[in-house]
């Protein structure tokens, strides 16, 4: 079985789903049989490429101070052991990130693609770090067994920037909407950060009708 995951870095209910869906597939028995990889979305293209304030870009875009928002996400954070530490996150665009990605899933396969995604959601939402900055996008590559001056240069070229393109193209055609969107062996769509339960269900269902086809 194939799962692949639309997210978005900046987006918090794609790391609580990761989370929520890490533990489902931890528990599901034919685990060891799913591949697992991330697509590309972006929640907002025209996001600036140097970072800003997370809370100054995100009031500027609504109109209006999202702390309200905070508090459900932390609340569900918390129980999949996330801390979102708002006052330090910084806000930027997200392609170079979903770049690296690619890199990860291509040259290094997709355990190490699901490893990087982890470190950069916490850098984005923990550490206040910058995930359109190309050195620590480097040292997290670097963290996960990726060849630091590899990424480096690939990061500083166009190299796959109009494959991305594609990707993100092809996500719209699909009619990928919001983030996470978890795709089934292409066939079936969950959407959203699911309760554990309900990912362990749709795994279930699926490898049933796969195996009925």
């Amino acid at each position: 079985m194939k799962v692949e995951i639309y997210s978005d870095i900046v987006c918090p209910w794609c790391y609580i789903g990761e989370r929520r869906f890490a533990r489902a597939l931890a528990d599901f028995p034919e685990g060891e049989q799913v591949e697992v990889v991330f697509r590309p979305y972006q929640l907002d293209p025209s996001a600036p490429m140097e970072a800003v304030s997370h809370d100054e870009y995100l009031t500027k875009r609504y109109g209006r101070s999202v702390a309200e928002m905070h508090g459900h996400v932390e609340a569900a954070g918390a129980g999949e052991g996330i801390t979102f530490e708002w006052e330090r996150a910084l806000a930027a665009n997200t392609l170079t990130a979903h770049r690296l990605l690619q890199l990860a899933e291509r040259e290094y396969g997709t355990v190490v693609q699901r490893a990087l995604i982890e470190r950069l959601f916490a850098l984005h939402f923990t550490r206040g770090g910058n995930i359109a900055d190309v050195e620590q996008l480097a040292d997290e590559a670097a963290a996960v067994g990726i060849d630091r001056a590899r990424s480096r240069a690939y990061l500083d070229s166009d190299e796959g920037l109009s494959g991305l393109q594609a990707e993100l193209e092809a996500a719209r055609e699909l009619g990928i909407r919001a983030v996470p969107t978890y795709v089934f062996d292409g066939k079936w769509a969950v959407q959203g950060a699911q309760p554990v339960e309900n990912f362990r269900e749709a795994l279930a269902r699926v490898l049933e009708q796969s195996a009925g086809r």
